[in-house]
C-alpha cells in the first residue's frame, strides 16, 4: 500500500526554510541484489532536470536553488544534469543509473518524464534514495514529491478576476496532461468563485511534451497574443520555459502576465518584463529537493508519497509586485481564499 505524507512545514523561499518531516518508511537496506554504488557516502545531492532545463527561470531553476542550499549547508559536492532534445526512458535510466552507480544520493528526477525510468533504476539501487517530482513512483527507496498547484492556482484565479478590467481572462498550459490539468482546474474555480461574469479562455501548447510545449517561447508568446487579441488582459501560464514568450507577449501588450512555481517577479533573466507579472502561484520545488537531501544526510531518509499543500507553505501566491496592493480588494480576497482552503470550507478541484 502507498504511505502519504504530508510535510509539517515547507517556508515560503529555500533560503529561509525551515522544514520538520516524517519519514515514511526507513533507508533502504544496503547490499540487496541490485547495483551498488561505487562512492557510498562520498557524494551528496544529484538532479537530473525536466525539458527546458537550468535556466528556465521556473520549475528546473527552483529545484536547482534547493540543490545549491543542500551544497552550501552540507559542503558536499552536487551534481546537476541537464536534458537531451529527443531523449528516450532509456536515456533517462542510464543517466539516473549513472548517477547513482557514482556514488550521488538522492539522486532526484525533476518532473514526471523520469517516472518510467526511476521504476526501473529504484529497483537496481536498494542503496540509493531516489526522488521524482510531480509524479509517483512505488518503491522502497523513492520519495515522490508531488504538490497541491491547484491550491495556488486557485489563488492565481482569485487574484485574476479582481485585477481583469476588460472581464476576460487566460489560461496557457504547456502540454494538455493531467498535471497541467491541475493549474487549469484550480485557476478557472478561483476565477469564477470571485466573480462567476469573468471569461476564462484556456489553451494548451501542444498534446505531448515532444512537441516543444514546455520548451518553446515562441508557442507561448504566439498563444498569449492570440489571447489578448481577444481582450484577455490577465493571462496565467504554467507552460515552463515556453512560459517566458507568454510574460513577454504580456509586458508588451502592457497586461497583466501570471507567473508559475517560481515567484517569476524576482527572476533576473525576466527583469525587463517585472512591471507587468502580476504575481506568481509558487510551488516549493526547491523546498522538496533540499527536504529529501536533509532527510539522507541525517539518516532518516523520506520515502513514500510527501505532499506539499498550502497548508504546509508547499504552494501559494506571491506577492513580490507591489502593484498588487493597489489593486482593489485583491490582497484581501486572496488571504481570505487561501484561509478557507486551509480550513477546508473551501475544496479544490483538480480536474
Amino acid at each position: 500500500m502507498r504511505r502519504i505524507s504530508r510535510l509539517t512545514r515547507v517556508a515560503v523561499g529555500v533560503a529561509s526554510l525551515a522544514l520538520a518531516a516524517t519519514a515514511c518508511g526507513g533507508t533502504s537496506s544496503e547490499g540487496g541484489g541490485g547495483g551498488k554504488s561505487s562512492a557510498k557516502g562520498d557524494l551528496g545531492l544529484a538532479i537530473a532536470y525536466d525539458i527546458g532545463g537550468k535556466g528556465d527561470q521556473s520549475f528546473n531553476d527552483a529545484a536547482y536553488a534547493g540543490l545549491q542550499k543542500a551544497e552550501k549547508e552540507f559542503g558536499y559536492k552536487t551534481a546537476d544534469i541537464e536534458p537531451t532534445d529527443g531523449e528516450t526512458d532509456a536515456d533517462k535510466e542510464q543517466r539516473l543509473s549513472t548517477l547513482a552507480r557514482q556514488g550521488y544520493n538522492p539522486v532526484i528526477g525533476v518532473g514526471f518524464a523520469y517516472g518510467p525510468a526511476m521504476t526501473a533504476v529504484a529497483e537496481k539501487y536498494p542503496d540509493t534514495t531516489f526522488g521524482i517530482v510531480d509524479y509517483v513512483v512505488e518503491g522502497k527507496n523513492v520519495a515522490s514529491l508531488v504538490f497541491a498547484e491547484e491550491q495556488a492556482s486557485y489563488l492565481a484565479g482569485v487574484a485574476a478576476a479582481k485585477a481583469t478590467e476588460t472581464g476576460v481572462v487566460g489560461f496557457i498550459g504547456g502540454v494538455d496532461i493531467p498535471l497541467i490539468h491541475k493549474f487549469r482546474a484550480g485557476f478557472e474555480q478561483g476565477v469564477k468563485a470571485t466573480d462567476s461574469k469573468v471569461k476564462v479562455i484556456p489553451q494548451f501548447l501542444t498534446q505531448t511534451a515532444e512537441e516543444g510545449g514546455f520548451s518553446s517561447p515562441d508557442k507561448g508568446k504566439a498563444a498569449a497574443e492570440g489571447q489578448i487579441e481577444k481582450k484577455a488582459d490577465v493571462v496565467y501560464q504554467a507552460a515552463g520555459l515556453s512560459g517566458q514568450g507568454v510574460i513577454e507577449a504580456a509586458a508588451k501588450a502592457k497586461v497583466w502576465a501570471i507567473g508559475v512555481d517560481s515567484d517569476q517577479y524576482q527572476q533576473e533573466a525576466l527583469a525587463g518584463y517585472k512591471d507587468f507579472i502580476l504575481t506568481s502561484a509558487t510551488k516549493e520545488v526547491g523546498g522538496s529537493v533540499y527536504a529529501l537531501a536533509k532527510s539522507v544526510k541525517d539518516g532518516k531518509a523520506l520515502t513514500g508519497t510527501q505532499v506539499f499543500d498550502l497548508k504546509v507553505e508547499g504552494v501559494g501566491l506571491s506577492d513580490s509586485n507591489p502593484k498588487m496592493a493597489e489593486i482593489k480588494g485583491l490582497t484581501d480576497a486572496v488571504a481570505k481564499a487561501k484561509e478557507g482552503i486551509i480550513d477546508g470550507s473551501i475544496t479544490v478541484k483538480s480536474e
